[in-house]
């Protein structure tokens, strides 16, 4: 059990912070789950996840996801999910920093925030974020949807 306020803040890789709620250690490798705070107009690049399917629950906010060729608007309340093999990716485009909970089956992502946490403050490094990427079976697609699909 993980109470309020439980558990190291690491800085997230979009910005924000994340706390590593269950992983590969806590559930004997089937399930992860992270709150992840996303700043305004930020996200992670278009992405595929090898092994694992990928889920979201907005717990404050609005986010915008592609998921294939699909774009999909997720407001406080949404619960979004994309199998492995799917190239996806979101974005914040509420005016506050959105909260959410994202969570991986099985588990082994957290793994990618850890290491991403260790990185130098400041913009991502994106060859840096593919590195730490591939070694967790993802590979980057693709650009943010900032640089893609800009909002208008």
């Amino acid at each position: 059990m993980i109470r309020p306020g439980d558990g190291p803040a690491i800085p997230g890789p979009v910005g924000g912070s994340a706390r590593i709620l269950a992983g590969t250690a806590s559930t004997a490798g089937s399930f992860a789950a992270i709150e992840n705070v996303i700043p305004v107009r930020q996200g992670p690049p278009l992405h595929v996840h090898a092994r694992e399917d990928e889920m979201w629950f907005v717990l404050e906010g609005r986010l915008r996801f592609r998921a294939g060729e699909d774009l999909l608007d997720a407001p406080t309340g949404s619960f979004v999910f994309v199998p492995r093999g799917t190239a996806h990716c979101f974005q914040n485009v509420g005016d506050i920093d959105a909260r959410i909970l994202v969570m991986f089956a099985p588990s082994g992502m957290e793994r990618f925030f850890e290491e991403h946490a260790t990185l130098p403050t400041g913009p991502p490094d994106p060859e840096a974020y593919r590195a730490i990427a591939e070694r967790n079976w993802m590979s980057v697609a693709g650009p943010p949807l900032a640089q893609s699909d800009p909002l208008e």
